[in-house]
């Protein structure tokens, strides 16, 4: 059993290494390819892609810049297009999740109301389709909406909905909200930004403040708490 055990996770870590692939969670192989043994919707290559791309983003991609700016990097990283159906992603308290999920579940609905407080149709997929970039990996990329994060496990679109996990989510940190921390699946920085004074385009206060409010509790706030303490 422990041969067998050691052969499965010395092939599994040949895979990633043979696909330059980090992927930073407990995953099997299935065809030659990665899963995540806890959210299988999850595309793992598209997720490893987009984690290393946003812990390159410098202080000067994320700082100082009006928010528009700050957004279409957000967006970049993330694997999305920006356009109209993208319009919304970072945009508001709830759109703060960037999610990368396989194509076998991106038509998944809400149909059963497992995710509280989200429409039971929610139909995201042609949606996904059209705005995802192909060359971050297999799958797709979506900013979900972070209602039900704040629960032990994560009752939020992404987790439930998708099966998929987070690659990143963007919470506005207490007590003034000028900054912000991008945080991946399990509530760890991977790095921070600030707005820029006098940006009429930022998310209002009141968005940022019901950003935070809607993690309080569960494994993303006390990263963001911590980082807030250093705000003037």
């Amino acid at each position: 059993m422990r041969s067998e055990l050691w052969i499965s996770v010395a092939t599994c870590t040949l895979i990633c290494v043979a696909l330059g692939i980090d992927y930073p969670y407990d995953y099997k192989t299935a065809d030659g390819k990665m899963m995540d043994t806890k959210y299988p919707g999850t595309a793992c290559e598209r997720l490893a892609n987009v984690v290393a791309k946003v812990k390159n983003l410098t202080v000067d991609d994320l700082n100082d810049h009006k928010w528009s700016t700050i957004r279409s990097k957000l967006l970049a990283v993330g694997g999305l297009k920006e356009g109209m159906s993208t319009s919304h992603s970072f945009n508001d308290w709830n759109h703060c999740d960037l999610t990368t999920m396989l194509g076998s579940v991106q038509s998944n609905s809400n149909s059963d109301g497992k995710v509280a407080g989200i429409s039971r149709k929610n139909k995201l997929g042609s949606h996904i389709k059209e705005a995802s970039l192909s060359e971050l990996g297999e799958g797709g990329s979506w900013s979900t909406c972070i209602l039900g994060c704040n629960q032990n496990p994560p009752q939020d679109v992404a987790h439930v909905q998708f099966q998929s996990r987070v690659a990143f989510k963007l919470v506005w940190c207490p007590p003034n909200y000028n900054i912000f921390v991008l945080l991946d699946d399990e509530g760890k920085i991977l790095n921070k930004g600030s707005i820029m004074a006098g940006d009429t385009g930022v998310p209002s206060l009141q968005q940022r403040q019901l950003n935070f409010r809607a993690v309080e509790g569960g494994q993303y706030e006390a990263a963001a708490k911590e980082a807030g303490k250093t705000q003037n």
